[in-house]
């Protein structure tokens, strides 16, 4: 974790999907550009709400996707798909991995385990497209994630986080799809606090599963505590119909946090707006 007066910049297209600008890189999180429909016609198959923020074309230049997982819509869609196999480069778990090097495209697609950690700044890892514009040391680390309850593990599939990190650049948190707060703990305990948490919530659920699949508000904040986070970005709470609860809902949970950096904790990142976030 950095002390200095940095910060990254996060352009929030909706639902998990966001543009992360960190340290000279572009990186677009869990891509979803499909317009508003419904993934099947099963009782729960899940139904997207509203249009990207901001079309993909508009975002500019995407050095990476970083995908938390491959196989839910509300996290790669149809349109999103294709955008991140069309990029320099793709990372996701190792299953996510398997399945879009198999769907073509042009991308360096890169599959990382949990705690596994790539190097940025290495081209024969990550492409030079990607390495020429990573400051030195920049590291990027697959984490540990919980989407929903144990018992449900095998159903939900294989999920991760991400951390971001380099020499004098702020230490970057992405939860991905978790759902535990315990979860979020051991890796606070594992690689310390962070200077900015973007914690997927809106407490996700579908109707067989009696638990939160992602963060719900209050786990929010617990997360948010556990990471010592200096700024928090809330996304994954609008757009889907299986979202439970919204951004008001974070808003609550979050009145009068403030953060040591200056300024409410949680962050105001409105839809389709390229926001700075000040660390």
């Amino acid at each position: 974790m950095t002390t200095s007066s940095a910060s990254v910049a996060v352009t929030v297209v909706g639902g998990p999907t966001a543009l992360l600008e960190w340290a000279g890189l572009r990186l677009l999180l869990d891509p979803t550009f499909d317009e508003p429909r419904r993934y099947g016609d099963e009782p729960d198959a899940l139904e997207k709400t509203a249009p990207p923020a901001v079309a993909a074309a508009a975002l500019g230049r995407i050095d990476a996707a970083l995908v938390s997982h491959h196989h839910h819509e509300d996290n790669l869609d149809l349109a999103g798909r294709d955008l991140a196999i069309s990029l320099p480069l793709v990372v996701t778990t190792a299953a996510g991995a398997r399945d879009l090097a198999a769907r073509g495209g042009t991308a360096r697609v890169i599959g990382l385990d949990d705690d596994e950690e790539i190097a940025l700044d290495d081209p024969t890892v990550v492409g030079a497209a990607v390495a020429d514009r990573a400051p030195e040391g920049a590291r990027l680390i697959a984490l540990p994630a919980q989407h929903g309850p144990d018992e449900w593990a095998e159903r939900l599939g294989p999920v991760c986080g991400f951390l971001l990190r380099a020499p004098g650049q702020p230490t970057v948190y992405v939860s991905g799809d978790n759902s535990e707060v315990a979860v979020v703990e051991a890796v606070a305990a594992r690689y310390g606090h962070v200077d900015a948490a973007l914690l997927f919530a809106g407490a996700a659920r579908v109707d067989d599963i009696d638990a939160p699949l992602t963060l719900t508000a209050e786990r929010a904040r617990a997360a948010a505590l556990a990471l010592g986070a200096r700024r928090v970005v809330g996304l994954h709470v609008d757009q889907w119909t299986h979202f439970s609860e919204g951004r008001d809902a974070l808003e609550r949970e979050f009145a009068g946090l403030n953060s040591s950096a200056g300024g409410p904790l949680l962050a105001a990142t409105p839809l389709g707006v390229r926001t700075e976030v000040a660390l």
